[in-house]
Protein backbone atom coordinates (compact mmCIF):
# COMPACT_ATOMS: atom_id res chain seq x y z
CA UNK A 1 0.00 0.00 0.00
CA UNK A 2 2.92 2.21 0.96
CA UNK A 3 4.70 1.88 -2.41
CA UNK A 4 1.40 2.08 -4.44
CA UNK A 5 1.00 5.47 -2.55
CA UNK A 6 4.59 6.52 -3.08
CA UNK A 7 3.90 5.89 -6.76
CA UNK A 8 0.83 7.59 -7.50
CA UNK A 9 2.13 10.81 -5.61
CA UNK A 10 5.14 10.26 -7.96
CA UNK A 11 3.05 10.14 -10.79
CA UNK A 12 0.75 13.27 -9.74
CA UNK A 13 3.83 15.77 -8.87
CA UNK A 14 5.54 15.12 -11.84
CA UNK A 15 2.50 15.99 -14.00
CA UNK A 16 2.62 20.11 -14.02
CA UNK A 17 -1.31 19.84 -14.96
CA UNK A 18 -1.77 17.63 -12.00
CA UNK A 19 -0.09 19.80 -9.65
CA UNK A 20 -1.50 23.29 -11.05
CA UNK A 21 -5.25 21.52 -10.44
CA UNK A 22 -4.47 20.11 -7.03
CA UNK A 23 -3.47 23.79 -6.27
CA UNK A 24 -6.31 25.73 -7.47
CA UNK A 25 -8.84 22.18 -5.88
CA UNK A 26 -7.42 22.99 -2.39
CA UNK A 27 -7.19 26.86 -2.70
CA UNK A 28 -11.04 27.04 -3.67
CA UNK A 29 -11.73 24.21 -1.59
CA UNK A 30 -10.13 26.66 1.48
CA UNK A 31 -11.98 29.33 0.20
CA UNK A 32 -15.65 27.20 0.39
CA UNK A 33 -15.04 26.64 3.65
CA UNK A 34 -13.93 30.28 5.16
CA UNK A 35 -17.39 31.35 3.17
CA UNK A 36 -19.30 29.04 4.45
CA UNK A 37 -18.00 29.44 7.59
CA UNK A 38 -18.08 33.17 7.83
CA UNK A 39 -21.68 33.20 6.71
CA UNK A 40 -23.56 30.65 8.85
CA UNK A 41 -21.91 32.36 12.15
CA UNK A 42 -19.14 30.72 12.85
CA UNK A 43 -17.01 34.10 13.39
CA UNK A 44 -20.75 35.83 14.49
CA UNK A 45 -19.18 35.78 18.33
CA UNK A 46 -17.19 38.87 17.67
CA UNK A 47 -13.82 38.30 19.68
CA UNK A 48 -12.23 41.39 20.46
CA UNK A 49 -8.77 41.80 18.57
CA UNK A 50 -7.89 45.32 19.87
CA UNK A 51 -5.96 43.09 22.88
CA UNK A 52 -4.01 41.49 19.90
CA UNK A 53 -4.11 44.14 17.40
CA UNK A 54 -2.85 46.99 19.91
CA UNK A 55 0.67 45.80 20.62
CA UNK A 56 1.04 45.21 16.66
CA UNK A 57 0.08 48.81 15.55
CA UNK A 58 2.27 50.10 18.23
CA UNK A 59 5.06 48.23 17.61
CA UNK A 60 4.75 49.23 13.08
CA UNK A 61 4.30 52.72 14.60
CA UNK A 62 7.49 52.63 16.26
CA UNK A 63 9.39 51.02 13.54
CA UNK A 64 8.34 52.95 10.62
CA UNK A 65 10.53 56.40 10.97
CA UNK A 66 13.63 53.92 11.87
CA UNK A 67 12.59 51.94 8.55
CA UNK A 68 12.27 54.88 6.45
CA UNK A 69 15.64 56.61 7.54
CA UNK A 70 17.41 53.48 6.92
CA UNK A 71 15.49 52.99 3.64
CA UNK A 72 16.71 56.32 2.51
CA UNK A 73 19.98 56.07 3.41
CA UNK A 74 20.63 52.91 2.50
CA UNK A 75 19.05 53.68 -0.93
CA UNK A 76 20.71 56.62 -1.62
CA UNK A 77 24.17 55.26 -1.00
CA UNK A 78 23.27 52.36 -2.86
CA UNK A 79 22.56 54.34 -5.83
CA UNK A 80 25.57 57.10 -6.01
CA UNK A 81 27.86 53.57 -5.83
CA UNK A 82 25.72 52.07 -9.02
CA UNK A 83 26.01 55.94 -10.11
CA UNK A 84 29.93 56.08 -9.65
CA UNK A 85 30.38 52.51 -11.36
CA UNK A 86 28.17 53.58 -14.21
CA UNK A 87 30.23 56.62 -14.46
CA UNK A 88 33.48 54.92 -14.33
CA UNK A 89 32.70 52.23 -16.85
CA UNK A 90 34.15 52.15 -20.29
CA UNK A 91 32.91 49.93 -22.41
CA UNK A 92 29.67 50.39 -23.76
CA UNK A 93 28.37 47.08 -22.97
CA UNK A 94 29.54 47.22 -19.32
CA UNK A 95 27.96 51.37 -19.61
CA UNK A 96 24.45 49.65 -20.79
CA UNK A 97 24.59 46.89 -18.07
CA UNK A 98 25.24 49.92 -15.42
CA UNK A 99 22.77 51.66 -16.21
CA UNK A 100 19.93 49.33 -16.30
CA UNK A 101 21.56 47.88 -12.74
CA UNK A 102 21.17 51.72 -11.54
CA UNK A 103 17.21 52.06 -12.70
CA UNK A 104 16.58 48.60 -11.43
CA UNK A 105 18.28 50.01 -8.19
CA UNK A 106 16.01 53.61 -8.20
CA UNK A 107 12.96 51.52 -9.06
CA UNK A 108 13.71 49.05 -6.27
CA UNK A 109 14.10 51.98 -4.03
CA UNK A 110 10.84 54.17 -4.64
CA UNK A 111 8.91 50.83 -4.63
CA UNK A 112 10.24 49.90 -0.74
CA UNK A 113 9.64 53.63 0.20
CA UNK A 114 6.44 53.49 -1.42
CA UNK A 115 5.28 50.54 -0.03
CA UNK A 116 6.69 52.09 3.55
CA UNK A 117 5.01 55.76 3.19
CA UNK A 118 1.45 53.11 2.33
CA UNK A 119 1.71 50.88 5.41
CA UNK A 120 1.79 54.09 7.75
CA UNK A 121 -0.90 55.64 5.78
CA UNK A 122 -3.06 52.47 6.27
CA UNK A 123 -2.73 51.34 9.76
CA UNK A 124 -5.38 53.81 11.22
CA UNK A 125 -7.80 53.21 8.83
CA UNK A 126 -7.32 49.37 9.14
CA UNK A 127 -6.72 49.83 12.84
CA UNK A 128 -10.54 51.96 12.92
CA UNK A 129 -12.09 49.36 10.43
CA UNK A 130 -11.20 46.47 12.43
CA UNK A 131 -12.64 48.29 15.58
CA UNK A 132 -15.94 49.21 13.93
CA UNK A 133 -16.30 45.57 12.49
CA UNK A 134 -15.72 43.72 15.56
CA UNK A 135 -18.05 45.99 17.49
CA UNK A 136 -20.45 45.19 14.96
CA UNK A 137 -20.25 41.33 15.07
CA UNK A 138 -19.88 41.58 18.61
CA UNK A 139 -23.18 43.54 19.86
CA UNK A 140 -26.11 40.98 18.16
CA UNK A 141 -23.80 37.77 19.72
CA UNK A 142 -24.16 39.39 23.15
CA UNK A 143 -28.03 40.20 22.67
CA UNK A 144 -28.58 36.65 21.57
CA UNK A 145 -26.52 35.46 24.85
CA UNK A 146 -29.10 37.34 27.16
CA UNK A 147 -32.04 36.34 25.50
Amino acid sequence: MKTSMKEMIKKVSSNKKAVIAIKMGSAALVAVFAAVAYTTGVFASGPDFSSVANPIVTLLNSLIRPILLIVGAGGAIFCIMLGVKYAMAEEPQEREKRKQSLKTAIIGYLLIFILVVALRLSIDPLTKWMESSSKTTSAPAAEQTQD
